[in-house]
């Protein structure tokens, strides 16, 4: 592994910890001494998402990840949450015995994590993807919220 600040070839290995399907390992260049981090993630099956419009696109997390973000923007939400949400969803998603997932099954996902998650957060979502009309659609989810 090269070292991300001076380029040396070799560094030395701190710490290593599984989160989830990843490996996060503690590193520090045997050069400069500086410290950094690196994730390592089995490379499985690339998993393709069938949209409303029957179009396939390739699952991306990034993709996930910003909707998220998005979804919990000025929430006291940390990004270490986020990134442990995304993590249990493609997780979530890997267990479907299938590589083509309709994009229902992923919006249904993310909305059960962030009604755990954040309450605000899962209402923002919600109003996207179910398409909110009005104020209505807000009341009948949010005293859905309220029931439970």
């Amino acid at each position: 592994m090269k070292c991300p600040y001076c380029n040396y070839h070799d560094t030395k290995v701190l710490d290593t910890r599984e989160i989830e399907t990843v490996v996060k390992r503690r590193r520090k260049c045997l050069k400069c001494e500086k410290r950094f981090n690196t994730f390592e993630r089995v490379e499985s099956l690339n998993l393709v998402i069938i949209k409303k419009d029957k179009t396939r696109e390739a699952f991306d997390r990034e993709k996930l990840k910003k909707g998220l973000l998005k979804a919990c923007e000025k929430r006291p939400v940390s990004l270490e949450k986020i990134e442990e949400a995304v993590n249990k969803i493609e997780s979530k998603l890997r267990t479907l015995n299938t590589i083509e997932i309709p994009s229902t099954i992923v919006g249904e996902e993310v909305m059960k994590t962030l009604k755990k998650l954040d309450k605000v957060a899962y209402i923002r979502f919600a109003s996207v993807y179910r398409e909110f009309e009005d104020v209505s659609d807000f009341k009948k989810e949010i005293q859905t919220l309220l029931k439970k």
